[in-house]
């Protein structure tokens, strides 16, 4: 039986092909399309997604859609409505966008895909968003906590699942949204809202909590982690443009200028910036009141976050966990669940945005409405298109690109070893790209971390990003131990999806200083020889080279566009950028 999942029309639109229970193919649109977080109608990843299953969409089963677009579009009408007139401007383009093709999904699908109506089905947001964490997990019963901005009204669950079963127990529902509230800081910040969310959490650890009382006014808190924000301060239920109004402005100061660089003594002033202004000082200064407010909401996310957790285990007895949705990406929080609440086994869907709704509706059609037995777990993340061998080869004959060719792995492994310790850096593009936002080892930059000045070195040479964002460390999973403070008593398969922070050991924050954060922590992803055998062993021969089994990895792209897929898009960014070496399958291609 052959299931399609899609997602889209919010932001990271996405398609997943399910074989008997089995994801054959998960992608992302951005990744063909090439549109940073692309929110079309997803017809790139849907035909990837049939081209790799070998079959038509006159072959598929059904078709699902991860939300329900009626209810959707009731919410829309309601809370405009009782906005108006002042959300007049908001409910005049919310009718443009939904009386075109959004409210008509089904027969959208019907004239896209040449569908019969009746093999399209419908999940509601959230429960895709749950059943995307716990259908495809390891656990036969575990509780699931779900939150994000906002589906058709609810913006975050409490449920269970139990064999095929997936149940809400609770819901809290729009505007009073975790998500958007965190999204009206990022825009407070100077970030774009569904990008710029993970700058703030990068951005936290520069500043000390001083105005956790002032956020804290902008919400109030149940005994079970229920919450309710105080809609004086926002503007997101009436707004198309603005998230905070003027009395959050009166709370906590003029919003920081998107334009202007973010820098305080503690970041330094990188030299990709640009000359070092006169009045350093005076503008780290500044700068530091914005770290302050960034360490203050994610403080407090973090305590919602472990309350809604702490709330789950109480309603349901589970000693496992499942989570989705868009803040389920906040690996920071997600580490304190780990380490804090009484759940032992914790499994994060890797594309918990919107993108693994897609996942979720699938599995929940299959599993759930249809009554199919479980069977699949998903801890191999490679589900995009794979352009190893004759792709790669035919792309850098065609561009007359000169590369080598390696028969041998082990020796392709050696010549990137040794040019990493030489302190190169190295675009790495091997197999089937990730599924989710994170570079997980088949589309990653590498470097070493070891180095102190590998930040900047990165930065300058590829990023030119903010002094703040923390690179990753990919370690193997024998040793991850050695290196990071971890629950023995804890799962830890959350980490090989690079989706939880933890400390590293203080013994070992000199040895990799290019990836431990200000505040001594790091996001870090372990590597297993049985889903990624050549990253694992690149990794494990570095340690055998230098000592140290880690490698500095962050995403192969460049700012502003998304993650690459094609061996073309991956030599574009290496050759406009200044990484050293490009691997591609078994090519390797140096700069001269």
């Amino acid at each position: 039986m052959d299931i399609l999942g899609i997602s889209c029309f919010y932001h990271d639109a996405a398609a997943v092909l399910l074989r008997d229970g089995v994801v054959v193919a998960a992608a992302e649109e951005e990744r063909f399309t090439r549109v940073k977080h692309d929110s079309a109608f997803p017809t790139a990843a849907i035909d990837f997604c049939l081209r790799t299953g070998g079959i038509t969409t006159r072959e598929l089963d059904y078709v699902v859609f991860y939300e329900k677009p009626l209810l959707k579009f009731v919410r829309l009408l309601v809370s405009t409505l009782r906005r108006y007139p002042r959300s007049v401007r908001v409910f005049r383009e919310s009718m443009i966008s939904w009386l075109g093709e959004k409210l008509w999904m089904k027969d959208l699908i019907r004239r896209r895909l040449g569908i019969a109506p009746e093999r399209i089905l419908f999940s509601e947001h959230h429960l895709s968003h749950a059943a995307s964490a716990f259908l495809c997990s390891p656990f036969e019963e575990a509780a699931i906590l779900t939150v994000d901005g906002v589906g058709e009204w609810a913006t975050a669950t409490i449920g269970v699942g139990r064999g095929t079963d997936v149940r809400i127990l609770r819901e809290i529902r729009f505007p009073h949204s975790l998500g958007l509230f965190y999204s009206a800081f990022t825009a407070f910040l100077g970030f774009e809202v569904n990008e710029g969310e993970y700058k703030v959490m990068g951005m936290a650890p520069f500043g000390t909590p001083r105005y956790v009382d002032e956020v804290r006014k902008l919400l109030r808190v149940d005994d079970e982690g229920g919450f309710a924000l105080d809609m004086r301060y926002f503007s997101f239920d009436h707004s198309s443009d603005r998230t905070y109004n003027a009395r959050f402005v009166d709370l906590f100061g003029p919003p920081r200028d998107p334009r202007a660089p973010f820098f305080t003594a503690a970041s330094g002033f990188p030299s990709y910036f640009g000359r070092r202004p006169d009045d350093f000082e005076a503008q780290a200064r500044s700068n530091e009141r914005y770290a302050d407010i960034a360490a203050s909401v994610q403080r407090v996310v973090e305590e919602i976050m472990l309350a809604l957790a702490r709330s789950a285990h109480a309603r349901t007895g589970s000693g496992r966990l499942c989570m989705a949705g868009g803040v389920a990406l906040n690996s920071v929080a997600n580490g304190r669940i780990v380490r804090e609440t009484p759940f032992r086994e914790v499994f994060i869907q890797p594309a918990a945005g919107d993108a693994g709704g897609a996942m979720g509706a699938a599995l929940f059609a299959y599993h759930t409405l249809l009554g199919k037995p479980r069977g699949y777990v998903l801890d191999d993340p490679y589900l995009g298109e794979r352009h190893d061998g004759g792709p790669v080869a035919a792309f850098l004959a065609e561009a007359g690109i000169p590369h080598e060719t390696f028969d041998d792995s082990d020796k392709l492994i050696d010549r990137v070893v040794d040019a990493l310790t030489a302190g190169k850096v190295v675009g790495w593009s091997q197999g089937r790209f990730e599924w989710g936002p994170r570079a997980l080892g088949n589309r990653s930059i590498l470097a070493d971390p070891r180095r102190g000045d590998m930040k900047d070195v990165v930065n300058t040479k590829i990023k030119f990003r903010e002094p703040y964002r923390p690179f990753a460390p990919s370690v193997t999973v024998e040793r991850v131990g050695d290196y990071f403070e971890l629950d023995p008593r804890a799962d830890h398969s959350a980490a090989r999806f690079m989706l939880v922070v933890a400390p590293v050991r203080p013994d070992r924050r000199g040895v990799i200083p290019a990836v431990t954060h200000v505040d001594g922590s790091a996001r870090l992803q372990t590597v297993s020889a049985a889903i990624n055998p050549r990253f694992h062993r690149l990794i494990e021969r570095f340690g055998e080279a230098t000592g140290v089994p880690v490698l500095l990895n962050t995403s192969f792209n460049l700012r502003g566009e998304p993650i690459v897929n094609t061996p073309r898009e991956a030599f574009n960014s290496f050759n406009r950028s200044e990484m050293d070496l490009l691997v591609l399958g078994d090519r390797l291609v140096e700069k001269t």
